[in-house]
């Protein structure tokens, strides 16, 4: 088995606001966002890292991408496992991808799904205040998970629709959905079933991640190819 680290599938709030998207509880959805961003008030340039962490500041070593690799492909991730949907085209603004910045500390996603949705991510660390939501949209309803969007318990859920209108809390607990992803791993393997999230999805992010590059690099949109066994 192989299983990939996006431990947003074992939040209970994304769990649910996906069950209810995927029954249609929101009817059509138009339009999902996420935001997850971070860092510290005054600083204008982001303290490099050193020591054993400086290979994130290598290029070659993260795939030429940084912000989208440490955190975007994350919020990618949650938004295909709500939406049941795949990305199908993007197109991306980052502040790196050239030659004079060849890495990103904020890229912005513009992004078509398979199911006819659109979306928007945005992620990055020069966002020292970020409110870090996650919010669906559909023909007869919203579902807001707010400031649950950081891969670690916490936040609300909000649900207003036509049918279910709902609001729950998560006590913060930054161990909880590691915990539940290397338990629901074990599962897997023991009743041979796929991981929650399967290599496939980690393949996936990789596609996507190299989607945004391009497109970043060439400021045109980029077609997301379904990847072929």
């Amino acid at each position: 088995k192989l299983g990939v680290g996006f431990q947003l599938r074992f939040h209970p709030g994304h769990v649910e606001a996906s069950r209810l998207v995927r029954e249609g509880r929101l009817g059509e959805v138009a339009l999902a966002q996420v935001l997850l961003g971070s860092g510290v008030r005054g600083e204008l340039n982001r303290e490099l890292r050193t020591g054993l962490r400086e290979w994130w500041e290598t290029p070659d070593m993260v795939g030429n991408a940084r912000s989208m690799i440490g955190t975007g492909v994350h919020c990618v991730d949650d938004l295909e496992f709500i939406l049941g949907q795949t990305v199908v085209e993007l197109a991306a603004i980052t502040d790196g991808q050239t030659a004079e910045a060849p890495l990103e500390n904020l890229v912005s996603l513009s992004l078509r799904f398979s199911g006819g949705a659109i979306g928007t991510m945005v992620c990055g660390s020069r966002m020292p205040d970020a409110i870090n939501d996650v919010t669906v949209y559909g023909s007869d309803g919203r579902v807001l998970l707010k400031n649950a969007a950081s891969p670690s318990l916490g936040g609300s859920l909000e649900v207003t629709s036509e049918t279910v209108n709902s609001e729950v809390s998560y006590t913060p607990d930054p161990l909880a959905l590691a915990r539940w992803q290397i338990e629901g791993f074990n599962k897997a393997v023991t009743l041979d079933e796929e991981p929650r999230a399967s290599g496939l999805d980690g393949l996936r992010s990789v596609q996507i991640t190299e989607a945004m590059i391009e497109s970043a690099k060439t400021r045109r949109t980029v077609t997301v190819e379904p990847i072929q066994f």
